[in-house]
C-alpha cells in the first residue's frame, strides 16, 4: 500500500524516534509498504518518521541510481535500530534532496565513510561499513531518526535562502508529484 510521506512543518518528523521491538508491529507489511511508497515517489531512501511513524526504521533502495552510482545497483536495505559506530574524518560535499522538503536541495557535507551497526528485517544484528554515495543516503536517511532533516546541516547562509521554501511547504503551499501529508 503506498503511504502519504510526511512533509516538512509535521511535528512527527521532529519527534525522537523509539527503538522497534521484535514482534512489536508486522515490520514485513510495513517495510513492504515503505518500499512500494518509495518507488511510487521515485526516491532512494524512506525513514519511518517520514511516513508518520516515530521508530527507529528506515529503508534504502539505490537501484535507480546504478547508472550514475554503480556501486548502489543492488543497494536495496533495511535498517532497523541503527547506530552508527564512526564516521570518518574525510568529508564530501553533495546536493542533497528530500521527499519530505519537495523543491529543495542544497549541498550538504557529510562523513565520506560511516560503520554503522542495525538490524534486518528478521531482526539479526549485522555491522557495515559504507562509502561514497551509500554512505550519504544512509547518513541521510539516519538522519531522520535523529528528528533532523537535511537543512539543518547547511551553512547559516543558505538556511536563510530556504527559509521562506520551508515556511511555504509547511504552510501547505507546496505539494508533490506523489502521495503526501502536510
Amino acid at each position: 500500500m503506498i503511504l502519504p510521506i510526511y512533509l516538512y512543518g509535521q511535528p512527527v518528523l521532529r519527534k525522537p524516534t523509539e527503538e522497534v521491538e521484535q514482534g512489536s508491529l508486522d515490520v514485513k507489511q510495513l517495510v513492504a509498504d515503505m518500499q512500494e511508497t518509495l518507488t511510487a515517489a521515485e526516491g532512494c531512501g524512506l525513514a519511518a518518521p517520514q511516513i508518520g511513524k516515530s521508530i527507529r526504521l528506515f529503508i534504502v533502495d539505490g537501484s535507480e541510481l546504478g547508472e550514475d552510482y554503480p556501486e548502489c545497483a543492488d543497494f536495496k536495505q533495511t535498517f532497523i535500530n541503527p547506530e552508527i559506530l564512526e564516521e570518518s574524518e574525510e568529508t564530501s560535499t553533495y546536493s542533497e534532496g528530500c521527499l519530505s522538503l519537495p523543491g529543495i536541495s542544497e549541498n550538504v557535507v557529510r562523513p565520506k565513510t560511516i560503520t554503522i551497526r542495525y538490524q534486518d528485517e528478521d531482526f539479526r544484528w549485522h555491522e557495515d561499513t559504507f562509502t561514497d554515495f551509500k554512505a550519504r543516503i544512509v547518513q541521510h536517511e539516519y538522519d531522520h531518526l535523529e528528528a533532523h532533516v537535511f537543512t539543518d546541516r547547511i551553512s547559516p547562509i543558505r538556511k536563510t535562502f530556504v527559509k521562506g521554501k520551508l515556511t511555504n511547504i509547511a504552510k501547505g503551499k507546496t505539494g508533490a508529484r506523489y502521495r503526501y501529508k502536510h
